[in-house]
């Protein structure tokens, strides 16, 4: 088993630079959909896993329905990285985490895309993920 495990979006790969110890599933612009395609058939198994999905996504039941898939497959502790954009994304991703009683993170400070975290932002989630 893993340490940890990073899965998911550029959100995800930005975090990753910040923790070079996890092993990391993620690309740049993904949809939830489409990372479960490409990655659902790995291997999931860590004590940690950060999962930054649903900000390149556009229906809160879809959204909802790809990650409690994902989610399913996941053992160990899960954070999630709670989508800066669409209210609906992040409800959401706020329902998969009360499931399974994960731990959801708010970025803390936003570029001026107000989507992607700051430089410091990345490191302070990074942090909140060891």
């Amino acid at each position: 088993m893993l340490e940890c495990l990073i899965l998911g979006d550029s959100i995800a790969v930005g975090i990753s630079q910040y923790r070079p110890e996890c092993a990391v599933y993620a690309q740049v612009g993904i949809t939830s959909k489409n990372w479960n395609n490409k990655f659902l058939v790995k291997k999931l198994n860590a004590k940690t896993t950060v999962i930054s999905l649903g900000s390149n996504d556009y229906s809160e039941a879809k959204t909802f329905q790809e990650l409690y898939a994902l989610r399913q497959t996941i053992s160990g502790k899960v954070l999630w990285i709670l989508p800066a954009n669409g209210t609906d994304r992040q409800t959401a991703v706020v329902k998969v985490s009360h499931i399974y009683n994960d731990i959801t993170l708010i970025i803390p400070e936003l570029k001026k895309d107000k989507i992607h975290p700051t430089t410091r932002a990345y490191r302070e989630l990074a942090e909140q993920t060891r």
